[in-house]
């Protein structure tokens, strides 16, 4: 029902020449801070005040219940004009997608950002072959960190854990790691660790906070063991190439100034506020710091999560696509993030 309804909207404005700037834009999950600073300002107010003759129909997703597995699907078919959401949620339909989000080769904000910027000659070209769309946009949500409701003092006590995975990598490291990994949409976690389907979850450290995490959890290792999570902005390509150069031009240069860059400049100073509202360890900026229990990850935990990632995940992954984006991953972001990938 909802993309018939989005199906007959887009009919309606392809009509009008009036609103022939409109874009239809849905946005990622709405109770999370990218998407409250940064998404929702930037098209509902900033995009249509720096181009004239466009306005902007905001909604996303989860407001629509759509499968995050639909999103990008739903662009190329031209549903809606604009979309955003994890890379990671696209990746039964463009595996070679996954190379966007490695999980711990980078650290930081600063290391996660010249890895999405290596890849994103290659993420364009696998958007536009895949999707029928243009990026706009990659920015990231915090870490992915692992909420525990079982008592852990290291990375080696996750094997034999029932883990949600916040991606295909992921799992696949943890089962590497000796875990079981389960499949769980976000909205179920609480619940899942609640009931012990779950004993972990991997999520970013401000999206489980904002969810209430802390509520079903008691410790917090906050290894980046789902990498960073980019979240993908893309527009319909046919959309794209209707508009004039000179909107376009405000867009690309607005998004990036306005959208992108504000949310990597906050991303690590993000991760410090989350780890000290889940955990009581410093001040807490955006309301009660909660009590989970610290578990910082060892030198020796680094060393043994970079031995499984390059001799397994990596590899898994080199099988599941094809020659030429494990080349170019290997020339962009192995080099780097130090890794190269063998098949």
């Amino acid at each position: 029902m909802i993309r018939t309804a989005l199906l007959a909207s887009a009919a309606v404005l392809a009509a009008s020449p009036v609103l022939a700037q409109e874009l239809a834009v849905v946005g990622s999950w709405s109770g999370l801070p990218l998407h409250k600073q940064y998404e929702a300002p930037y098209w509902t107010d900033t995009l249509p005040a720096a181009a004239d003759g466009v306005s902007v129909a905001l909604t996303t997703h989860d407001q629509m219940g759509m499968s995050v597995g639909d999103v990008f699907r739903n662009l190329s078919d031209g549903v809606y004009d604009v979309a955003m959401t994890v890379g990671d949620y696209a990746v039964a339909d463009a595996p070679e997608l996954e190379g966007l989000d490695v999980p711990l080769v980078a650290t930081d904000a600063g290391d996660a950002r010249a890895m999405v910027d290596a890849a994103r000659p290659m993420v364009d070209d696998i958007f536009a072959e895949r999707f029928n769309s243009k990026v706009l946009a990659i920015a990231p949500y915090p870490p992915q960190v692992v909420f525990c409701n079982a008592e852990i003092s290291s990375l080696a006590d996750l094997a034999g854990k029932k883990i949600r995975g916040s991606g295909r990598m992921t799992t696949k490291f943890l089962e590497a790691l000796g875990a079981e990994g389960l499949n769980v949409s976000f909205s179920e976690v609480p619940g899942a660790l609640q009931r012990g389907v779950v004993d972990c979850a991997v999520t970013g450290a401000g999206s489980g906070y904002n969810a209430g995490w802390w509520e079903v959890s008691t410790h917090l290792l906050p290894i980046p063991l789902g990498g960073w999570d980019p979240v993908v902005t893309a527009m319909n390509m046919d959309r794209w190439n209707d508009l004039d150069d000179a909107t376009k031009a405000t867009i690309e240069e607005s998004i990036k100034a306005e959208f992108e860059d504000p949310a990597w400049s906050t991303a690590q100073d993000a991760l410090v506020n989350d780890i000290a509202c889940l955990t009581g360890n410093g001040d807490c900026p955006y309301g009660d710091a909660r009590g989970m229990t610290l578990v910082e990850a060892t030198d020796a935990d680094i060393a043994s999560a970079r031995e499984i990632l390059e001799a397994e995940v990596l590899p898994d992954w080199a099988s599941r696509t094809s020659d030429e984006y494990v080349a170019r991953w290997n020339d962009t972001v192995g080099k780097v993030v130090g890794v190269t990938v063998t098949q």
